[in-house]
């Protein structure tokens, strides 16, 4: 098959990398929830020897990400598993969670059962890094950020460029805190969270 392509992956993948190699690097094995192509997780396994990779998505991208990490051949990045954040996790414990570009296309529900499935697999002091566009107190960062925000309500009512704030309660709840919140571009941010020991 074809494999699939994003040129947003394309193009962020750097600036992402270099933010998990401090933050994973104290980790082994790192969760990705919305996996999407299969770029970041043939980019960033092999990037991060140390890591053990695993994939995840709907069982509709499966195909895609699968051809990625075929064509990596790399022995840290283990094959796609199915994950819908609102049925029971298939992994019961990981060192790490790592997401990018999901919580603006989830509906609100789904963003809380991310948080509570979240809540459950990572382990005491793991790190958790959610990328992606936030409004902070309400507000667009950027006219850009608007007019996406738009385009995504336009085509689902139901997703959004979500409100950093909220996003942070829905960690505290599970008791992982912000760490550091990295500005990234095209305006982006990379949160970095950890889970209390």
């Amino acid at each position: 098959m074809n494999k699939p392509f994003s040129q947003a992956c394309e193009n962020n993948k750097t600036p992402i990398l270099n933010v998990l190699r401090e933050a994973l690097a104290d980790c082994q094995y790192v969760l990705e929830v919305g996996s999407g192509t299969g770029q970041h997780a043939a980019h960033f396994a092999g990037q991060l020897p140390h890591l053990r990779w695993q994939p995840s998505d709907q069982s509709d991208y499966l195909p895609g990400i699968r051809a990625w990490c075929e064509d990596a051949g790399l022995p840290n990045l283990l094959p796609p598993i199915e994950l819908e954040v609102c049925a029971p996790w298939p992994v019961s414990s990981a060192d790490a969670v790592f997401s990018a570009n999901t919580v603006h296309i989830m509906h609100w529900h789904q963003v809380e059962a991310f948080f509570h499935g979240l809540g459950r697999v990572l382990r005491h002091g793991g790190t958790f890094c959610l990328y992606g566009p936030f409004n902070y107190e309400g507000k667009y960062t950027s006219d850009s950020n608007a007019e996406f925000d738009q385009w995504l309500r336009q085509r689902d009512p139901g997703s959004g460029i979500r409100d950093f704030e909220r996003i942070c309660e829905l960690a505290l709840a599970q008791d992982i805190s912000l760490r550091h919140d990295h500005a990234m571009p095209a305006n982006n941010r990379l949160l970095e969270f950890v889970k209390a020991d």
